[in-house]
């Protein structure tokens, strides 16, 4: 008696061709894991550059296929090709991110990450914002299997959007501990950017309204002393006006230094050997650089708002993102203690093995295994 065939489950990787962001990590960290936790399902990767996601660990199993699709716009994307690619390759489940294709048809999984436009929409293009309440509102109701990264934003698509938060799994995002980790490895990159490994502030993120620089600058500038210097990585996005008014009255004791050019190999050194990491941000769906700080044993300063809390519990100190005396506030205490510095690293790396990519990997494959049980 012939089994059946493996259901076939088609999964849109083209950020992986893209720039370094939030979802690109999610999808290769759950995925990575996925495959080798469900033999049962043939994996189907749609992404440009299939050799170089072949190379990372889970995604050359026997029951994974890379298929080839040129990187293209959304609307490509979305209309053309990922329909197209549906009906060749004969899917039977597809997950996408944020949005789902936009032919109809059956069988669709979408993460939604966020809907910080709908609260937020002051940190967002207007049409984007028009674009993205109309597409995932849409996607959120239609979809067979919805999922986000946090309890902040299930109960925000929730409320927003009329799906019950029963019907919403949440797929935490991780951090991967052999790469943010505690200790002295790396130390001579740092050194190589004329830092001193535990002599710098830190903080991570694109230069943009929404991640809250400006009041970062301005914490920094009124510290009291000769403080350490402050290191921003990150490239100039959207919006970052007030940022460069405040760098440009920075006094002439204050080391700012921006780097725009650190790659995958460089930033976890970057993180390991901070003496503070800062993130002030307006708003989160999750929060990935506070976690990555946290794994790496470095006491973090952050927000919080949205979905920060969440992430972080009592593992940092959280401020007041509107508030710039209460970033100045903290950040002057816990300059000034090291024993505090040293509690919280202790509480980092204790919240830190909470979030694994590995359990929000078996949170997925138990959504998969139920959808296709109930179709069988």
């Amino acid at each position: 008696m012939n089994s059946r065939p493996r259901p076939r489950i088609g999964v849109d990787l083209h950020v992986f061709d893209g720039k370094f962001q939030g979802s690109r990590s999610h999808l290769i960290g759950i995925f990575g894991e996925l495959t080798r936790l469900c033999p049962e399902f043939q994996f189907v990767f749609l992404l440009e550059k299939t050799a170089e996601l072949g190379r990372l660990p889970g995604f050359s199993e026997p029951n994974v296929e890379r298929v080839h699709m040129p990187h293209a716009g959304a609307l490509k994307r979305l209309g053309l090709q990922l329909p197209a690619q549906r009906r060749a390759l004969k899917l039977d489940l597809l997950h996408t991110q944020y949005v789902m294709p936009l032919q109809p048809a059956r069988g669709n999984a979408v993460t939604i990450h966020d809907v910080l436009f709908e609260p937020y929409p002051q940190f967002f293009g207007r049409l984007f914002v028009l674009r993205s309440r109309l597409l995932m509102r849409w996607s959120a109701r239609a979809a067979d299997l919805l999922f986000t990264v946090s309890d902040y934003s299930r109960a925000e698509i929730a409320q927003r959007y009329g799906v019950p938060a029963e019907k919403i799994g949440v797929l935490h995002n991780a951090v991967d501990r052999q790469v943010f980790f505690p200790g002295e490895a790396g130390a001579e990159r740092v050194r190589a950017r004329g830092l001193q490994p535990g002599g710098y502030l830190l903080t991570v993120g694109r230069i943009e309204p929404r991640k809250n620089h400006a009041a970062l600058l301005r914490a920094y500038r009124l510290l009291p002393g000769t403080p350490p210097p402050l290191v921003i990585v990150g490239q100039r996005d959207f919006g970052y006006g007030d940022f460069e008014t405040e760098l440009a009255q920075m006094p002439a004791g204050r080391q700012v230094l921006l780097l725009d050019d650190v790659g995958d190999g460089e930033l976890p050194a970057l993180y390991r050997h901070a003496q503070i990491f800062v993130y002030p941000s307006f708003a989160e769906g999750f929060g990935m650089p506070p976690l990555e700080a946290l794994a790496s044993g470095v006491p973090v300063i952050t927000s919080d708002s949205t979905a920060i809390p969440e992430v972080i519990g009592d593992a940092g100190l959280l401020i007041d993102p509107l508030d710039p005396q209460s970033l100045q506030a903290a950040l002057s205490r816990l300059l000034a203690d090291a024993a505090l510095r040293a509690q919280l690293v202790q509480r980092g790396l204790a919240r830190a093995d909470v979030f694994t990519w590995r359990r929000s990997a078996e949170h997925l494959a138990a959504a998969y295994r139920k959808h296709f049980s109930e179709k069988a």
